[in-house]
């Protein structure tokens, strides 16, 4: 599998796969999110690819202070086969060459499946209250 930088060229494809993944959703516009990662810091949007086809994707961001995952995404027919594994190293090793101490992300509480993905990956649960507000 080959991890790269998303391209412009990969956008209907990353949106189908996200799709896929039912990570698309009521407020969950693929193409706005797809456009806003590519204004604010594009190099940690990374796609994995096997065989020219995209199989997974995810986004991190840094702001100075932690760091977030978003939209990890592995083609269903690609899972348990490390490509989850191969992006989020990834997308570690470009936040921690930026300097980042902590990585944050939120799962579903009843995505018990991804939950012990991110287990597996040393990630453990913080015994924090996540609050959100929508603008």
């Amino acid at each position: 599998m080959n991890i790269r930088r998303f391209e412009s060229a990969d956008e209907r494809a990353v949106v189908a796969l996200w799709q896929r993944c039912g990570l698309d959703g009521p407020r969950n516009d693929p193409v706005r999110d797809i456009a806003l990662k590519r204004s604010w810091q594009p190099e940690l949007f990374f796609v994995g690819e096997l065989d020219g086809t995209v199989v997974g994707t995810v986004m991190a961001g840094y702001e100075g202070h932690r760091g977030w995952i978003n939209y990890l995404a592995v083609d269903p027919d690609a899972q348990r086969h490390g490509v989850g594994r191969a992006l989020m190293l990834a997308a570690e090793d470009s936040l921690r060459a930026l300097g980042c101490p902590k990585i944050n992300l939120q799962v579903r509480s009843v995505n018990e499946a991804v939950v012990a993905f991110y287990r597996h990956l040393g990630y453990a649960v913080d015994e924090v209250i996540s609050l959100g507000k929508r603008l």
